[in-house]
């Protein structure tokens, strides 16, 4: 079992940083899964009987790392719900890419379904029946050799978003054999990390932002600590 690892809790919320290729909730691989943690966690923690509820308000694609928050009741997890529906909240995603953007700042929009039958994202024409927009910036922080560090910040919250608009510019995350095909460089880890989360508390109001620095390779090819932390 991986250690739970836990910024902050209170009784209406719980925030945790989700290692690279552990599920978000319990799936077909029967891996442990990190709803299945955080709830484990509480019922131990505080000694309470029978299942712990823990509501489950957003979600990072398995292979992604980073910062997620739950909720403790169900009041909660509707306010925070709300909250990522109406984009309220602010995420910031860190990316290691095969090669360099073009540009070193850019929006790109470009228009997604998903493939069922495949299981997998595609970039399609707009009009495309099923075609929904994804929105995101980037900016290049860092460079090494012909690989970069790209802080991303999603308009839009699509699936595998980052990871195929990314691809869509011919810069493929390291280690996405799912979106790089044979243009990516090769890793044990996913090049993409969920760095920082902002959102308002469900009851006090007050505006709250953690942040979490990934201490695997590739992120550790570059100074990324510097740009979460700042």
């Amino acid at each position: 079992m991986e250690k739970l690892m836990v910024l902050y809790e209170d009784n209406q919320v719980v925030v945790v940083v989700k290692p690279h290729n552990v599920p978000t909730q319990a799936d077909a691989s029967g891996d442990e899964d990190m709803l299945s943690m955080v709830k484990k966690y509480i019922k131990e923690k505080y000694n309470k009987e029978g299942d712990a509820f823990i509501g489950l308000v957003h979600r990072l694609d398995r292979p992604t790392g980073g910062i997620m928050v739950f909720a403790r009741n169900s009041k909660s997890a509707s306010r925070l719900t709300s909250q990522f529906a109406s984009r309220d909240v602010e995420k910031t995603y860190y990316a290691v890419t095969s090669k360099v953007p073009k540009d070193k700042t850019g929006h790109l929009t470009h228009y997604l379904k998903k493939d069922e039958k495949e299981n997998i994202v595609k970039i399609i024409p707009l009009g495309e029946e099923g075609a929904k927009k994804a929105e995101l910036d980037y900016k290049v922080l860092e460079t090494k050799d012909d690989i970069a560090l790209v802080e991303v910040k999603p308009k839009t919250g699509r699936g595998h978003q980052i990871r195929v608009q990314l691809a869509g510019i011919n810069c493929p995350l390291v280690g996405d054999n799912k979106y790089g095909r044979d243009k990516t460089k090769a890793s044990t880890c996913l090049g993409l990390w969920a760095g920082k989360l902002e959102f308002t508390h469900p009851t006090t109001k007050q505006r709250l932002i953690f942040k979490a620095v990934p201490d695997k390779k590739p992120f550790t090819d570059f100074y990324v600590e510097k740009y979460i932390l700042k």
